[in-house]
């Protein structure tokens, strides 16, 4: 995998075109399908941790260059600190982006009446960027706020935003990550929004597979603008996966036609849209990576690929997946 550069607001990051997501490593329940099958029997701390280093080397071996990480990930800062400590990792050789705004509740339980807390207000900001850049310090590069919507009301706190402004200018990129109906509205606006004479933002995370398209036109604008594009949830959490096709007969029969794995076919499609500069592995085993990196193999899509849901259909779907 070759590593590429973007330079961002003259600040430059290197990436490249897989980076691996640690929504479903750092914390002992999440609502992937069967992801309790993906980790250790007994999952406690110190077992989760060697775990995760084990797919952190598999990614890395494969030639994977950004990792992603979130304070409400559980402990996943802390693992990602402690494996790009001892295997010496120098801060130039990948990029590290993380999040703000939700606040891990769980208390290392999967069966947590209430997992996240979101909260955008500068209080959490200030807190979780000095605990971001405690543990990551110089290998983090860019910071996003978690799930942005327009409800939040996040783009549209002066307080919040002249902040992000402050340590843009510090040297991190600023970015966000959207979910939701409205992610096109979302980033819509934050295309708008500028400090200093210049755009606040320099990147965009958002959902965008084969079942849910309709933010595209909105993430070409921001690839266009010179924003790094992240696409996350390019497996629709599981879905998009042997698992997913045991509960889709379409998917099913798709995978009955192909060779090449469903995984990997999606991902495939997703890297050879035009805005996306990475896709997100959200791979929890190693397996899983040496599954996902296939989708390079893949030039020629197959023609069973329209299976676009309704936004509202697919959010609901995401909505009552099970934590576990």
């Amino acid at each position: 995998m070759n590593l590429l550069t973007k330079n961002i607001q003259g600040k430059v990051i290197h990436y490249t075109r897989m980076g691996l997501g640690l929504a479903a490593l750092g914390r002992p329940g999440y609502i992937n399908l069967n992801h309790a099958d993906d980790l250790p029997a007994e999952r406690t701390q110190e077992a989760m941790l060697l775990h995760a280093v084990s797919v952190l080397d598999a990614a890395w071996a494969a030639g994977i260059r950004y990792y992603d990480a979130a304070r409400s990930y559980g402990l996943a800062e802390t693992f990602l600190h402690h494996w790009l400590r001892i295997r010496d990792i120098a801060p130039e050789e990948l990029t590290v982006g993380s999040k703000w705004g939700y606040t891990y509740t769980a208390n290392w339980s999967v069966d947590a009446v209430q997992h996240e807390v979101k909260d955008h207000s500068l209080v959490t900001l200030r807190r979780q960027v000095g605990e971001s850049s405690t543990l990551l310090s110089s290998w983090l590069k860019l910071y996003q706020i978690h799930s942005a919507t327009q409800d939040s009301g996040v783009l549209s706190n002066s307080a919040v935003l002249d902040e992000l402004a402050r340590l843009r200018d510090g040297g991190l990129v600023m970015g966000l990550s959207v979910s939701g109906v409205a992610q096109s509205a979302t980033i819509e606006q934050a295309l708008d929004i500028k400090r200093g004479g210049t755009s606040l933002f320099g990147s965009v995370q958002a959902t965008w597979n084969l079942y849910k398209r309709s933010a595209g036109p909105l993430l070409q604008a921001a690839h266009d603008a010179g924003w790094l594009v992240i696409i996350k949830e390019g497996l629709a959490n599981g879905r998009l996966t042997q698992r997913g096709a045991e509960k889709d007969p379409q998917l099913l029969q798709a995978l009955a036609s192909s060779s090449d794995s469903i995984d990997a076919t999606a991902l495939a499609f997703v890297l050879q849209q035009p805005f996306v500069d990475i896709v997100l592995s959200g791979a929890a085993t190693v397996s899983q990576v040496h599954s996902n990196i296939r989708a390079f193999d893949i030039a020629k899509l197959p023609d069973w690929l329209d299976l676009q849901e309704e936004p509202s259909q697919y959010w609901n779907t995401r909505s009552h997946l099970k934590w576990n």
